[in-house]
């Protein structure tokens, strides 16, 4: 049998305190990010992650030195893989820590894949995030001179087990009072120059919403952005000030649902577990919960698994 590499990509984050600032600099590298000009981008880039590696060694200290996300998208690899059966490899890469891509490349060359599937962990398209980790990916290959025939997956926002997994995961943890709670739906934010140029990440957020709500008829709800990190104009409204806003109307029970993440971050177990808590909190808010990330919820699996089935169904035809 031909054995298909299916590669789950990610961001990846630091898996310790030294690595927080090595992975903010290929953070901030990335052009398909943060856009300065080309020249000084990478001194640029070490500057910042050397100001910032500082300023986040406080999120991390809270989150027991390191970022999860690792753990949890091995996790995934490992309970996808069991789903797929031998006939496929399922490896990981991720975009700005190890596991890199080149190692995930590797990986399918000693295994001698005959073809490879590209399932970003990004249910939304946005080129800084799928796109740049389809263009490191096209980086190694080519340098490599591969010859493998290669699928991509590009979203998967609207489908339907996405959209179950998510309403599995708010129902399951506001039990029986959810229709009580006022769900926020927080995105992590983009620079609006990317969307005006077509990215169609804030489109793809508002769908999903859409189907999502379509289960939670008798709830009010909003989409705010967070996790700003330059000065240029960002999606807006900001997660904070949503907060703020909600309490002052008098919304006293707040589900906040971190809808453009499947596993945990910084932008979760700190900036929302933690800070937002806290502020929603000082301003009334007397319930506040914060849904988990997808992770590997048993519905999540089975899409990533039915997701590659349909890419080799649809290459057969």
């Amino acid at each position: 049998m031909t054995k298909t590499g299916v590669v789950l990509m990610n961001m990846g984050g630091p898996d310790s305190l030294e690595a927080i600032q090595p992975f903010l600099y290929n953070l901030f590298s990335d052009h398909d990010i943060i856009r300065i000009p080309r020249p000084i981008q990478k001194p640029v880039a070490y500057l910042i992650s050397k100001i910032r590696a500082e300023k986040t060694k406080e999120y991390y200290i809270h989150m027991g030195g390191k970022s999860p996300q690792k753990e949890q998208t091995l996790q995934q690899a490992e309970k996808l893989q069991r789903l797929l059966g031998n006939d496929y490899l399922v490896t990981v890469a991720m975009r700005y820590w190890h596991p890199f891509t080149e190692e995930a490349v590797e990986t399918l060359i000693k295994n001698n894949v005959q073809q490879i599937i590209l399932l970003p962990l990004y249910p939304y398209y946005s080129k800084t995030t799928t796109g740049s980790s389809f263009k490191e990916f096209y980086r190694i290959y080519n340098k490599k001179a591969l010859n493998i025939p290669v699928k991509e997956i590009k979203s998967y926002h609207n489908h339907p087990l996405f959209i179950q997994a998510w309403v599995e995961k708010i129902k399951n943890q506001l039990g029986n009072e959810y229709q009580d709670y006022f769900l926020l739906f927080s995105a992590h934010s983009l620079p609006e120059k990317i969307i005006k140029e077509g990215d169609p990440y804030k489109s793809q957020i508002e769908e999903s919403v859409r189907l999502i709500m379509e289960h939670f008829p008798q709830n009010q709800y909003a989409i705010a952005y967070q996790s700003k990190v330059s000065p240029v104009k960002w999606l807006q409204p900001f997660t904070d000030e949503k907060i703020v806003e909600l309490a002052e109307k008098g919304i006293k029970k707040l589900a906040v649902v971190p809808i453009s993440f499947v596993s945990e971050h910084s932008e979760t177990l700190y900036e929302l577990d933690i800070v937002y808590k806290k502020f929603a909190n000082n301003k009334g808010i007397t319930h506040y919960k914060r849904i988990e990330t997808l992770k590997d919820s048993p519905t999540f699996i089975k899409l990533l698994q039915t997701l590659v089935g349909e890419d080799i169904e649809r290459s057969n035809n």
